[in-house]
């Protein structure tokens, strides 16, 4: 069972680069931005939870997005094949979390594709996604807020997955493409293990 996790700040393209692992590899995608997005659009409880803090810039905290996984992972059985977590784990509580409960799978995180990009870069990025999608998290003052929360929060997976020997940088900047063949370099030499 392939598990990965694609892992970067937001506006890295892990949206973008997750396509195409599903495709090349067919793996169960599980985007936490868009099933919260949904939950959202479709004014759930979990939406309207969620929205309070997507809203500000702010983390979901960890225990709901456990049991938002668990409760995908328990009702898809397609994921037994494979799986990639999109902006999701984004705290070490949270990818101790994932381990346990893909344990309880009897799996685990396969390797963690890092893409790296610039602050400057992100922001470009964000802000055009911003006027093209009409996203509303995508404006100045919530992007420097989740760039914030990204580095203060998120970036420590970095160490957490290097010391298990699962972190692989990937230069997140350059084509589309030629990002992607790198990915998939490297998940082919993991899967040859």
């Amino acid at each position: 069972m392939l598990n990965l996790v694609i892992f970067g700040a937001p506006g890295s393209g892990k949206g973008t680069q997750s396509e195409r692992l599903i495709d090349e590899y067919g793996l169960y995608h599980i985007s936490t931005g868009e099933v919260l997005r949904k939950h959202i659009s479709d004014g759930t409880e979990l939406g309207k939870l969620a929205d309070s803090y997507i809203s500000k810039g702010q983390l979901i905290p960890d225990e709901l997005m456990i049991e938002i996984l668990a409760d995908i992972l328990e009702n898809n059985p397609e994921a037994e094949k494979g799986i990639i977590f999109d902006g999701f784990p984004r705290t070490i509580a949270q990818a101790e979390a994932l381990n346990k409960l893909l344990q309880k799978h009897g799996s685990e995180v396969t390797a963690v594709l890092g893409l790296e990009v610039d602050d400057d870069e992100l922001i470009d990025r964000l802000v055009k996604r911003g006027k093209d999608s009409g996203r509303s998290d995508d404006n100045p003052e919530t992007i420097k807020k989740r760039l914030d929360v990204y580095h203060s929060t998120t970036s420590p997976l970095r160490e957490f997955y290097q010391k298990v020997g699962t972190y692989h940088p990937i230069k997140g900047t350059g084509s589309v493409e030629d990002i992607f063949e790198d990915i998939k370099s490297r998940v082919n030499s993991v899967k040859e293990k």
